[in-house]
């Protein structure tokens, strides 16, 4: 290889020989520091040097056509500084290049973990598919900004989106930025969405009145699907959760002790649910004990249908109830416990709550209740003063 003092004027009039594509010429006041002519006239500054695993590299500086060679040569210099003080010249580049974007994240990464660790993890794909990699799929994630964030949700609202529903993809994004930062992904030592607030919300809590549930005990009878319907019906008689109804299996079943086993729940552990005389007769008299494992199977598949969207749906339009969800059952079941004088310790032992600040959103039931009960002690006070 050819050696020359790399000058303005040199590295303008050099070329490459017609038998090569190119040719390196090497500078003879800077040791490792060259230009790579090409055929094509193109011409690049490099730098060589020794990283810290005694191995002979390369760095590129720049094009000549962009950089000057003093430019050039102040850069060789620092790279080869940054070698004697054990830095790797490439380190900050090779750090961008395992930066991911967004969507490469979440698709080669963030979802094969969650499938692996969460037993909700389709919901995390629904929210990530619809909201976040539409929003803010394309940049890396050190370029994810605030407000990125903060116009996503924004949007969303202004789309008609509830506020706790607007929440959900922040409560994602800031799970994902802080796994990448975890699993040393660069450039995330601050995790950008911790930033944004969410949006206030309301804890929604609705139960049913006394006439709610004939309208909708009503609804279900009238049903054409009658084993949605039964399904829709054990959901309000248990307080379960509406898949340990739909995906319950036979085996789990113990009619004469009263229990129904949830070999998984919600937290990840057993419960057993009670169920009430009223349960227990409407799962006695399911037909599907003599055809199948699950206790409400699909007819066209024979497996179960957790969502039970459509019935739902009809039954509550049919019952004048549109604003209800499948969940209020369980609220409803809750409230009527409360009121009845249940105390918050069994409610919380019959919902499976595993956090008792859970149950606490009935607090005000209970304390209704005790105010009736009081008022009767007063009423029989005043009873027996007014006997003659």
């Amino acid at each position: 290889m050819p050696r020359a003092n790399l000058t303005t004027n040199f590295i303008l009039t050099a070329v490459c020989p017609d038998n090569k594509s190119k040719i390196e010429y090497i500078d003879t006041n800077l040791e490792g520091f060259f230009v790579e002519v090409h055929r094509s006239g193109t011409k690049t500054f490099y730098q060589r040097y020794i990283d810290g695993h005694s191995r002979q590299r390369q760095m590129k500086i720049g094009r000549a056509n962009v950089l000057t060679v003093e430019d050039a040569r102040k850069r060789a210099i620092q790279i080869k500084a940054d070698v004697s003080l054990g830095k790797d010249p490439k380190q900050p580049k090779n750090e961008l290049r395992k930066i991911p974007t967004l969507k490469e994240f979440v698709v080669e990464r963030y979802l094969p973990y969650v499938k692996q660790n969460k037993r909700s993890w389709k919901i995390d794909e629904t929210i990530v598919r619809l909201h976040l990699v539409p929003a803010m799929g394309k940049f890396y994630l050190d370029e994810i900004t605030a407000l990125m964030i903060v116009k996503m949700m924004t949007d969303m609202r202004t789309a008609g989106y509830a506020n706790g529903t607007c929440n959900r993809p922040l409560i994602f994004l800031r799970y994902m930025l802080n796994l990448a930062s975890d699993w040393g992904i660069p450039n995330l030592e601050r995790n950008v969405a911790k930033k944004v607030q969410l949006f206030e919300e309301k804890q929604r809590q609705r139960f049913l009145s006394p006439f709610e549930m004939r309208a909708l005990m009503n609804a279900l009878k009238s049903d054409e699907n009658v084993q949605a319907a039964k399904a829709i019906e054990l959901l309000l008689l248990t307080g379960a959760r509406r898949n340990e109804i739909t995906q319950a299996r036979w085996e789990h079943m113990n009619l004469e002790q009263n229990t129904m086993l949830v070999p998984l729940s919600k937290s990840g552990k057993p419960r057993t649910i009670s169920l009430n005389k009223a349960a227990c007769y409407l799962i006695s008299r399911l037909p599907s004990r003599a055809e199948s494992s699950w206790l409400f199977p699909s007819p066209t598949t024979g497996k179960p249908s957790p969502a039970l969207y459509y019935p739902w749906a009809r039954v509550r339009k049919r019952a004048g109830l549109t604003d209800l969800r499948l969940h209020d059952l369980r609220h409803s079941y809750a409230s009527n416990l409360v009121n009845g004088g249940v105390s918050l310790y069994v409610v919380q032992q019959l919902l499976g709550h595993t956090n008792p600040g859970t149950t606490q959103r009935y607090a005000h039931l209970e304390q209704e209740t005790l105010a009736k009960a009081a008022e009767v002690a007063a009423e029989t006070l005043k009873r027996a003063v007014h006997q003659r």
